[in-house]
């Protein structure tokens, strides 16, 4: 059965936002994005957890969907965040990344208020039905306190305008039930789980580590998809201890912009409640990307 969103296979980047002196560093995000286009990444997800939407203002994360579709200039996908608790809420911001130009919108779980299932099937029909841009659920309830149960997934898909989930619950279980009742395109949510939902029939993997090495888990999905397991596992083991140290250290995105600064490609800066690596986390951080071959500037 072919997927819904095969178009969306492979590597997505959860790209950060860049700042500078406490705003957004347009520069340096479209710097990153032609590191992204340059590594063969298939397509950035700006302004979502690891772009730290929930401390951007309304006009930055617009400005940054627009600023990103504009800089990949139609030479990679665009996927922005445009969830939110409120259902109006995220239907305009989808509505404004379909104005931008974005290729699909990635569209989290309602957080905080903790909607019933019932709840989440009318919030996602009522954005699939206010836009025409393929939407991705994504379901991560260890951020938003309430899972999209599979059986909401499966009645989900049956709306045309849902075509992927990207799935963060860490459940193989979860993602078997809904490979094998839905032709939806099902992306991993957690690079650790990228090869072993591959093997289950997921497509890809909506990557944070991607920032910092988009070459080597590009190469782990088409190992795989090429029937090359050998490389796939090695590729697997390879990467897994880099997703283990630099994801497992802070909340995320603190470890990812720490290590872009160490490698001179972000200035490191992060909006409060985050705050920056604490020291001894940041020279252990130091060792792990070094460890792996990386160029740590001194």
């Amino acid at each position: 059965m072919p997927t819904r969103a095969e178009s969306f296979a492979g590597l997505s980047v959860a790209i950060v936002t860049p700042f500078k002196d406490g705003v957004v560093d347009v520069p340096r995000l479209r710097e990153q994005i032609e590191f992204q286009v340059a590594a063969g990444t298939t397509c950035i997800c700006p302004v979502g957890t690891t772009g730290e939407s929930p401390t951007l203002s309304h006009d930055e994360h617009e400005r940054v969907i627009a600023e990103s579709v504009q800089a990949a200039a139609g030479r990679i996908r665009v996927m922005p965040g445009t969830g939110s608790n409120s259902t109006a809420e995220a239907i305009r911001l989808t509505k404004f990344a379909e104005r931008a130009g974005a290729d699909a919108a990635l569209v989290v779980g309602p957080y905080y208020n903790r909607p019933t299932q019932p709840g989440l099937v009318a919030h996602f029909k009522a954005l699939a039905e206010a836009t025409t841009l393929p939407i991705c659920v994504y379901n991560i309830p260890a951020r938003t306190g309430r899972n999209i149960e599979p059986e909401t997934i499966i009645r989900l898909a049956e709306l045309p305008g849902i075509a992927m989930v990207k799935e963060a619950t860490g459940s193989m279980d979860q993602a078997s039930q809904v490979l094998a009742a839905t032709d939806l395109t099902v992306l991993s949510g957690d690079d650790s789980m990228t090869l072993p939902l591959l093997a289950i029939g997921g497509r890809g993997v909506v990557s944070v580590v991607g920032n910092i090495v988009p070459g080597d888990m590009r190469d782990l999905c088409a190992a795989f998809d090429r029937g090359d397991l050998a490389e796939a596992r090695r590729l697997h083991h390879r990467l897994f201890g880099l997703c283990r140290d630099l994801l497992g250290m802070a909340s995320n995105p603190i470890p990812i912009k720490a290590a872009m600064a160490m490698l001179g490609r972000d200035s490191g800066e992060i909006r409060l409640p985050l705050v920056p690596l604490e020291a001894p986390l940041a020279v252990k951080l130091r060792g792990v990307l070094a460890g792996y071959g990386l160029p740590v500037r001194a």
